[in-house]
């Protein structure tokens, strides 16, 4: 079955007529009453009923010619999907890790989903290193992450630096130096968090000792410091998005230094305008001011 048969059976069956569809096709009637033929006989029934020099669409046709108008419909919507000039559709599968798909992304979606509607995005967090292996794997068409992958076969484009914030209860007391951190609990997410990298490396050049509880959920860390129970290490994104649940103070120091975020993709994946749209607007929603 080629779309070409699919083609030639609805003009005749628009028109009722091989020779009036050859007019319009611009083939000679034989070729197309041969087309169909292979037609009827790979799908095991007729089509047309025919009646003296004119045909007449069966019972069966007028069934065929039902899945035949979509089939063509969906292949001229594909050609226009892949125009270059097209608006961007289809589904996008972007990924993120949590601190950003919390702090940073919730505006951008809605943006991305009022400037392209007619792209279905499917969005997920997860950690850094499972991200990377879906980009890879082509199960995502980008993700957001705070490690700069050197792996060749990903691409990537520098989107934010986020500036660190030492969040803890005021009723834990003043937190002034990294000294005053020490004998206080610190929740973080599991190893291979960079935020988590990040002061591990702060505290242990000042030498102060941490116990690290892990925890993966922003939330429940949230928890944990509003409580008085501890201290953590957020990305401002996140600080920002909650620090007025109440009970939270923002401690900056001049030696945590910003942790910079990516946008990834497999630099073997096909054009894909959606996610290049997607890329465009984080470029322009970040972009230094």
């Amino acid at each position: 079955m080629e779309l070409s048969q699919l083609n030639m059976f609805k003009v005749v069956a628009e028109q009722g007529s091989i020779v009036r569809a050859s007019e319009l096709l611009h083939c000679v009637p034989s070729n197309i009453t041969n087309r169909i033929k292979l037609l009827e006989q790979e799908l095991g029934v007729s089509l047309f009923i025919r009646q003296g020099r004119g045909l007449v669409i069966s019972p069966s046709g007028k069934l065929f010619l039902g899945y035949t108008n979509k089939i063509l419909s969906l292949c001229q919507e594909a050609r226009g999907a892949l125009d270059p000039g097209a608006e961007p559709s289809g589904v996008l599968n972007i990924g993120a890790i949590e601190s950003a798909a919390t702090g940073r992304l919730p505006k951008l979606l809605s943006r991305f989903h009022q400037h392209h509607p007619a792209v279905q995005m499917q969005f997920s967090t997860g950690v850094w290193s499972q991200l990377v292996n879906d980009v890879l794997a082509h199960k995502l068409d980008g993700a957001v992450i705070a490690v700069k992958n050197q792996h060749p076969d990903i691409d990537h484009m520098e989107i934010y630096k986020e500036e660190l914030v030492l969040i803890a209860s005021p009723r834990l007391g003043k937190i002034h130096t990294p000294q005053d951190l020490r004998g206080k609990a610190v929740f973080m997410w599991p190893e291979g968090c960079p935020y988590r990298t990040a002061l591990t490396s702060w505290l242990g050049e000042h030498r102060v000792p941490a116990a690290i509880t892990s925890i993966a959920s922003y939330g429940t860390i949230l928890g944990c410091v509003s409580s008085g129970a501890g201290v953590s290490l957020v990305p401002r994104g996140v600080f920002e998005q909650f620090r007025m649940i109440g009970d939270l103070e923002g401690h900056t120091f001049a030696d945590l230094m910003p942790v910079r975020n990516y946008f990834i993709w497999n630099r073997h994946s096909t054009a894909h305008r959606a996610r290049d749209a997607f890329a465009d607007l984080l470029k322009d929603e970040f972009k230094p001011i």
